[in-house]
């Protein structure tokens, strides 16, 4: 069975879906492995380096992409005229990617209408059995680093209490909004450059993992239980979306950071931060937007920008794994090969949907969308 691994092409992407390492080990498994020339150069993998591991390496895209029976890519196949990936693939092909279906429906229609058989892996049950398969969870370990280095960037102060010849400076104070991976890794990270950080989630089952990296939880007591399950979250009641709306207030007068990692069902962001909330902030304050992706958790973030709302200043990155490609790239690659080698059978992958894990990431197959939640949205939409 041949992969074919393309050059990335969407805004701000440098990563690639597969690296030599990932290869080496498909390759020993029996795949035959192809790749778009250049697709690794932005991460810092070479052709020469995919060549000596017996990789072909191809300049028309086109080309690899009829000859594929597996595609692999970090985000959706294009269907752009210039460059119609989807329309490329032979009926049966097989895709497997960050999809994000929810938010990119055109992708799926076309998907479908191919008669792609495509894998999400933001789809994939967040279960023991595929930990090592998780990219939402890989890449939001980096956001969550990368978010708490933008803020140490962008304050007007330090993070850590330092004791100078000049007297001391006392840490700064951060607090984390969401304690998923992102938010747990930016708690962590947060308090490796010294500050004081606090932490809040509508889960309150995470209080234990906040305080074990760090941080102060606080948080309100709920009404509602606010775990969809998964390690994700639901949206609140409107009584407790005010109780919330209150903590909320409360500590974003205090701090001199705000790290907002906060989605629901692991896709969009709740708006959480208010213009009010923004204005009462201290001057010089720094907000992260970590969930720009999604639409922002910030009613003032603008996606992809950094603003100045009076002396606060706002950051609403977008892709942040990205900005890391090296090492995204290779936890990357390692989840796809990861899910790869679990359904591999004598050389070749074996569709399995009795299996929880493909039944759970499979979004198109057979020319029909199988993801109940991506079907419920197009039927929304109106197609």
């Amino acid at each position: 069975m041949r992969i074919a691994v393309p050059r990335e092409t969407a805004p701000r992407e440098r990563r690639v879906a597969l690296v030599p390492e990932s290869c080496k080990k498909l390759i020993q498994a029996g795949y035959e492995i192809s790749l778009e020339a250049g697709a690794g150069e932005r991460a810092g993998f070479g052709d020469p380096a995919y060549r000596e591991l017996g990789v072909e390496v191809v300049s028309d895209p086109r080309a690899l992409l009829e000859q594929a029976g597996f595609l692999l890519k970090v985000t959706p196949p294009s269907s752009a005229p210039d460059r119609n990936e989807i329309g490329w693939l032979r009926p049966g092909t097989c895709y497997l990617g960050s999809l994000m279906p929810l938010r990119n429906l055109d992708a799926v229609r076309a998907l479908a209408a191919a008669g792609v058989t495509a894998f999400s892996t933001d789809a994939i049950p967040r279960t023991t059995r595929a930990q090592a398969m998780d990219t939402l969870s890989s890449m939001a370990n980096i956001s969550g680093y990368k978010g708490v280095l933008l803020a140490a960037a962008e304050l007007n102060r330090y993070f850590p209490m330092l004791t100078t010849a000049a007297g001391m400076v006392t840490p700064a104070r951060v607090f984390v909004i969401g304690a998923a991976v992102a938010g747990l890794q930016a708690i962590a990270t947060a308090r490796r450059l010294g500050a004081n950080v606090l932490a809040t989630d509508v889960r309150p089952e995470v209080k234990e993992q906040i305080e074990s990296v760090g941080a102060k939880y606080v948080g309100i007591e709920l009404r509602d239980v606010a775990s969809a399950g998964g390690g994700y979250a639901k949206e609140l009641s409107p009584e407790d979306q005010a109780r919330q709306r209150q903590l909320l207030v409360e500590q974003c007068a205090q701090v001199d950071v705000v790290i907002t990692t906060a989605l629901i069902g692991g896709v969009f962001a709740p708006r959480l931060i208010t213009a009010d909330m923004v204005r009462s902030m201290k001057p010089g304050a720094v907000i992260v937007d970590l969930a720009a992706d999604g639409g922002g958790n910030c009613e003032l973030s603008r996606p992809g920008e950094t603003t100045t709302v009076g002396a606060v200043t706002i950051l609403a990155p977008l892709n942040l794994a990205a900005t890391m490609p090296n090492h995204a790239s290779l936890l990357f690659s390692r989840n796809l090969t990861a899910f790869l080698q679990a359904f591999t059978r004598d050389k070749t992958f074996q569709l399995d949907f009795n299996d929880d894990i493909q039944a759970g990431a499979v979004i198109t197959h057979g020319g029909e969308v199988k993801h109940a939640r991506t079907r419920e949205a197009l039927e929304k939409a109106g197609t």
